[in-house]
């Protein structure tokens, strides 16, 4: 999460979008809830046209614990995480979204993902809250963090490195630094806390422990969580309008006729519903009682004495015959 300040100069966004666009083409399946994300982010902070009746402005939204609590404002505390400052605010965090998104929800699928983005969101804005109102009840130093204005999808992305970092044994480099993939979330949060200016030191540390909940709820209950259980339920919902007109108007399989093949499988046979002529083993559709190949019967029907035993000269003269070749 980043504190009050100025917008920074455009730029940024189509390098953000190129990103975006080449690591999605190279992906043979394509996570829908990171671009969803993505994609919200980003219109929130462009705030086109149509949206701008139905959103609200950046002043009306800033994560602030006192006005939180104050009013109970939800407004506040579930929208803040998808407003940004500035482009390189936004930018910096779409990209690690991109990254941690893909590798998370391809492995997760994407309604556990779903409900696991959800659950962080809901953590670690309220864990921030809880901070600030503790360090305000019982240290001297904590009204500057209780009257602090913060933005950002960033509290959330702490919360996924942990997810994603939890069971690795390997290094990775922060900010230039060597460190263990599972603390790497700790670095991240001293690193720029020293050299960053102008971030929430609460909305990340929030972000951290709210991942760390969350593995432990996990690792409690192992089971599928009831938020997922919810989201899974809806979409299938939500759905179902679009594969009854997919079931009515999309294409249906053809229905083939003419010709069949030689020496198809028993699979494709079931599918197409063919019969293979016992006597020159060419695979006829249903809808001809005759074999194509050699005019023998087909066998319910077969002819009692003259097409049980056809020798290959005979075969290939009634094929001659029957085809003109």
């Amino acid at each position: 999460m980043e504190r009050s300040g100025g917008r920074l100069p455009r730029g940024m966004l189509p390098l953000l979008a190129i990103h975006a666009v080449s690591e999605y083409y190279r992906l043979p399946w394509k996570p829908p809830v990171t671009a969803g994300l993505l994609a919200a982010n980003t219109l929130i902070y462009l705030r086109p046209a149509f949206l701008r009746p139905i959103l609200p402005s950046i002043h009306d939204v800033w994560f602030n614990p006192y006005l939180i609590l104050k009013d109970g404002d939800l407004k506040r505390f579930f929208l803040s995480a998808f407003y940004h400052v500035g482009e390189s605010h936004l930018v910096y965090n779409m990209m690690s979204l991109l990254w941690k998104g893909i590798q998370l929800e391809t492995s997760m699928g994407s309604v556990e993902f779903a409900s696991m983005v959800a659950a962080l969101l809901t953590m670690s804005q309220g864990i921030t809250l809880l901070l600030a109102k503790s360090l305000l009840l019982f240290f001297d130093y904590g009204r500057p963090f209780y009257s602090e204005y913060a933005v950002g999808f960033s509290g959330v992305l702490f919360a996924m490195k942990v997810v994603l970092n939890s069971q690795s044994d390997n290094y990775t480099h922060v900010h230039g630094l060597v460190v263990p993939a599972r603390h790497a979330a700790w670095a991240e949060l001293i690193l720029i806390q020293m050299f960053v200016p102008g971030v929430s030191f609460l909305g990340h540390l929030g972000g951290i422990l709210a991942g760390i909940l969350y593995l432990k709820l996990k690792g409690i209950y192992s089971g599928s969580d009831p938020l997922t259980l919810i989201i899974k339920n809806l979409t299938s919902i939500l759905s179902w309008p679009l594969r009854l007109v997919k079931g009515l108007f999309g294409p249906r399989q053809q229905q083939i006729s003419g010709r069949g093949t030689v020496g198809g499988s028993q699979a494709g046979r079931a599918v197409l519903r063919v019969w293979r002529c016992q006597a020159c083993t060419y695979d006829n559709y249903s809808s001809s009682s005759v074999c194509e190949m050699c005019g023998n019967s087909l066998p319910s029907y077969r002819l009692p004495r003259q097409f049980d035993d056809l020798s290959l000269e005979e075969i290939r003269r009634r094929r001659i015959e029957r085809f003109g070749r």
